[in-house]
C-alpha cells in the first residue's frame, strides 16, 4: 500500500520512513474512524482510500433494537463488488433476493455485487458487524 499524503507519524508503526509514498504499515485509531451518518444504523469507516488504501473498505456497523412503529431500511445494492459481513454480536436477519437467513454472532454473510439486501436487528441488544468491501471506494453503493 502507498500513501500519497503525509501520515502523523502516530500512525505509522516501525521505524520512520523518509521515502514518499514509501510502503508502510499504519495502525488507524478508533477517534480516526468516519462516522458516515447513515440511516438506521451507525457506521463508522475505519479504512478506506480516504485513510490510504487503494484496494479495501472496512466498517464498523451497529444497527441497533428496532423501535415500535420504526419503518425499516430499504434494501441496497452495491454494484460491481461484494460485500462480507461478519457478526460480532447480536442477533439479525439477512435480507436478499436471493432468501432470508437468520444470523449470530460468528456468522458471516457474503453478498454478491448487485444483489439487493439489508441486515436487519430481529433481537434486544444492538447487532454489530465487521463489514469489509474489496474496493476502497465504496461510493457507488444504490
Amino acid at each position: 500500500m502507498k500513501f500519497s499524503k503525509a501520515l502523523p507519524k502516530s500512525n505509522i508503526c516501525g521505524a520512520s520512513v523518509s521515502a514518499p509514498g514509501a510502503v508502510v504499515v499504519r495502525v488507524i485509531h478508533p477517534e480516526d474512524a468516519k462516522d458516515l451518518n447513515l440511516p438506521g444504523r451507525k457506521s463508522l469507516e475505519i479504512v478506506s482510500a480516504k485513510t490510504g488504501s487503494d484496494a479495501m473498505t472496512l466498517r464498523l456497523v451497529e444497527i441497533p433494537v428496532v423501535k415500535p412503529g420504526e419503518s425499516p431500511r430499504p434494501l441496497h445494492r452495491h454494484s460491481g463488488f461484494e460485500e462480507c459481513m461478519y457478526v460480532l454480536s447480536g442477533q439479525g436477519n439477512s435480507q436478499s433476493e436471493s432468501g432470508d437467513c437468520p444470523v449470530v454472532a460468528g456468522d458471516t454473510i457474503l453478498v454478491p455485487p448487485g444483489e439487493l439486501h439489508v441486515t436487519r436487528n430481529t433481537g434486544d441488544t444492538p447487532l454489530v458487524l465487521l463489514c469489509f468491501f474489496p474496493t476502497a471506494d465504496c461510493s457507488e453503493q444504490k
